[in-house]
């Protein structure tokens, strides 16, 4: 409990959970601050100690108190911390954030129209886009401060893989699950991928979590996505009328495009990701690290903004209303029923099912290490990145698991206490710990 009940007999005001505050209010404003304390510190020591080890012996051999007492007489933490704790004025108000119109991307589009942009007084434009390259480059050129990304693009920008390099954060995760694979109405009788051999498919982006799971799925079933099947780059806007025209075989898409296939009658939907890794990450909110250092108050204005909309996505409530809001050309222009089945998990499937999936999609936005260990993992089995890859320096580097962590505590939005966790795609086991022996455990992959 935040506070104690007022209106609780048995309750004490004057005091708190450990006694040391006049009140419980009191108690958890220490704790933040505690927690503010405590990031600026590690920050400073990893700059003062790059190799954590370096850091431990020093430790040891002069002891916290002396250690504590030569570092603070040079850094000044009474003023970072105070600059850390007050809200100062916005360097820049007016931003471009890109888009591409897929519920994805729904905390930050229903910021908008919410009004959570302008609370934080910022004026956003939301630049709807039609492709993920040309997001990238937008960013890249610095035409939008920042913008919806697939969970892969900012790891491969800030490593230069498929583009300059360019330091690319990821503020929050913007949903997980929420794709599908879908197939042609011709293809209901091949519902084993054993028969797919010489297929087409689809996939948004190459360094997407589509394309990642397209050949994790194929890969486990037999097929060798680089010469059994064909894999083609196809903004999703354009999936339904290739699959329409018969110029692919299926995708793995974002929704809506899956439900709208459906919905056209042209394609079924065979599985949906989450069958596949429930829980996975899809798309992100991506910003350049350079704005970030130059725009530091308004960079903390937009996570409270896109935090703020990320917890209301994920109320089930108000998944009808926001089916409402996003569906105009504007945003998604897309049918409010195409919509509705995605975001409340009541769907049609195509093959004469309603089917009633409510974490069809959902809008955590805690942005895990683990998460990115496992697409580095990916990228290093299909040749994507080759020789060594530094799981850990790259995850802490891109990921702001920090930043996230203490503006949804300021929220009190609860973000979990630890950095990784392991999880299962298709039933094996990503331990975060043995990325390289994961990806040489697989009979399929790049040599």
């Amino acid at each position: 409990m935040s506070l104690h009940d007022p209106f609780d007999p048995n309750s004490q005001l004057t005091t708190c959970s450990c006694g040391r505050h006049a009140s419980q209010a009191e108690h958890d404003l220490a704790e933040v601050d505690a927690l503010n304390q405590r990031v600026i510190q590690s920050t400073v020591m990893r700059a003062l100690f790059p190799q954590d080890a370096e850091r431990r012996r020093f430790l040891r051999s002069v002891g916290a108190s002396t250690a504590w007492a030569a570092i603070s007489s040079l850094i000044p933490f009474g003023a970072l911390e105070a600059m850390a704790q007050e809200k100062g004025s916005l360097e820049k108000k007016d931003l471009k954030v890109g888009f591409i119109p897929i519920t994805c991307a729904s905390p930050l589009i229903m910021a908008d129209p919410l009004g959570f942009y302008k609370k934080e007084g910022l004026n956003v434009s939301m630049m709807k886009t039609a492709g993920w390259a040309l997001i990238r480059d937008k960013v890249i050129n610095k035409e939008y401060d920042a913008s919806h990304m697939l969970a892969p693009m900012p790891l491969a920008i800030s490593m230069g893989v498929g583009s300059n390099a360019a330091q690319t954060n990821v503020m929050t995760i913007q949903n997980v699950n929420g794709q599908a694979i879908t197939l042609a109405m011709k293809h209901k009788d091949k519902r084993d991928p054993k028969q797919w051999k010489g297929f087409k498919f689809a996939i948004p982006f190459e360094f997407s979590m589509h394309n990642f799971l397209l050949r994790y799925y194929l890969a486990e079933h037999g097929l060798n996505p680089d010469t059994d099947v064909q894999l083609r780059v196809v903004p999703p806007p354009e999936m339904v009328a290739n699959l329409r025209a018969g110029n692919i075989d299926g995708f793995l898409g974002p929704d809506p495009v899956n439900q709208r296939a459906v919905f056209d009658e042209v394609g079924f939907i065979h599985i949906l990701s989450r069958e596949i890794w429930d829980g996975h990450p899809c798309c992100s909110f991506a910003v350049p690290n350079e704005f970030i250092q130059q725009n530091p108050n308004s960079f903390a204005a937009l996570y409270r903004a896109i935090l703020k909309s990320a917890a209301m996505a994920r109320d089930p409530k108000n998944r009808p209303i926001m089916a409402e809001v996003l569906a105009p050309a504007n945003y998604l222009n897309q049918p409010k029923a195409v919509l509705e089945q995605v975001l409340t998990g009541k769907f049609a499937d195509g093959l004469g099912n309603v089917r009633n999936v409510p974490e069809r999609v959902d809008y955590d936005p805690f942005p895990w290490y683990s998460m990115a260990y496992w697409i580095l993992s990916q990228m290093k089995r299909w040749g994507y990145v080759k020789g060594d890859v530094r799981y850990k320096d790259i995850a802490e580097k891109v990921y702001l698991l920090t930043d996230a962590r203490k503006h949804m505590t300021e929220l009190g939005l609860n973000p979990p206490k630890e950095n990784m966790k392991k999880f299962k795609v298709m039933g094996k086991e990503f331990d975060p710990a043995k990325a390289d022996a994961y990806v040489n455990s697989f009979a399929i992959r790049k040599a």
